[in-house]
């Protein structure tokens, strides 16, 4: 299937987890991907991995390296047509009392600013018919103690989402993705090792009626979906990933 032949993508995260699963579908697809994400060396395996795929290093948190990676993308395919906001930052599972000052503006500078330093540079460069994705979570809807913070900052990314899609509508649709707990090297509950106790493993499965946690490969699907003629007519959207959590 080639739904994205001809088609120019960024996927910022791209190193790991969800971006490297997003690279590789749009890629697979037909796409020219921007492989983007602060590890460069990861970013760079990924890429070279790909067809017709460049590794960018970037600080998605920083205005002037957001406005440097649109114009990589812009120089070596000419326009935008899928932008994919996918870095992001987890919560290592502790109440907010506990959580540095500084911790938590970081989060927030990458799981939020981010995502608003890259749409305003990528704009200009979207033709009509584009398409902006966002990495949210389940936990934007359904909060939990222990991890206020990164829920809050991802229930920002559902709104900024919203807000965006009534802005640029009708000439760009802009949606996100929301998984459950995931099975990736960055998985929030899992204070950022792959495999959680199995206790803790039972708790997550047990709240989840499709009874296993996302991979990044259900991320990368709804992604492709998300920026595909299918969904043409979708915009706004807080796509759930989540085996079902959300109606538990």
């Amino acid at each position: 299937m080639d739904r994205f032949e001809g088609k120019s993508v960024i996927v910022t995260g791209a190193a790991s987890g969800f971006g490297t699963a997003i690279a590789e579908k749009f890629a697979n697809e037909g796409a020219s991907v921007v492989c983007a994400d602060l590890n460069l060396l990861g970013a760079t395996g990924v890429a070279d991995s790909l067809p017709g795929a460049i590794p960018f290093e970037i600080d998605v948190a920083d205005e002037a390296q957001n406005k440097a990676m649109i114009q990589a993308a812009v120089d070596h395919f000419g326009k935008i047509d899928v932008l994919c906001c996918n870095a992001g930052v987890p919560h290592r599972g502790n109440y907010m009392i506990r959580m540095p000052v500084e911790d938590f503006d970081r989060m927030w500078a990458i799981n939020v600013r981010s995502i608003f330093l890259a749409v305003r540079a990528a704009i200009p460069h979207m033709p009509e018919g584009s398409s902006i994705i966002s990495t949210a979570s389940i936990g934007g809807k359904r909060p939990r103690a222990g991890l206020v913070p990164y829920n809050a900052s991802k229930a920002a990314v559902i709104n900024l989402t919203q807000g965006m899609a009534v802005e640029m509508a009708p000439k760009i649709r802009v949606n996100c993705v929301c998984p459950v707990s995931a099975a990736t090297n960055f998985d929030f509950q899992s204070m950022g090792q792959r495999d959680l106790p199995e206790e803790m493993e039972k708790k997550v499965i047990d709240g989840i009626p499709m009874a296993r946690r996302a991979t990044p490969e259900d991320v990368a699907d709804a992604y492709a979906f998300l920026a595909s003629d299918e969904a043409k007519f979708l915009t706004g959207v807080a796509l759930d990933v989540d085996g079902g959590r959300s109606i538990q």
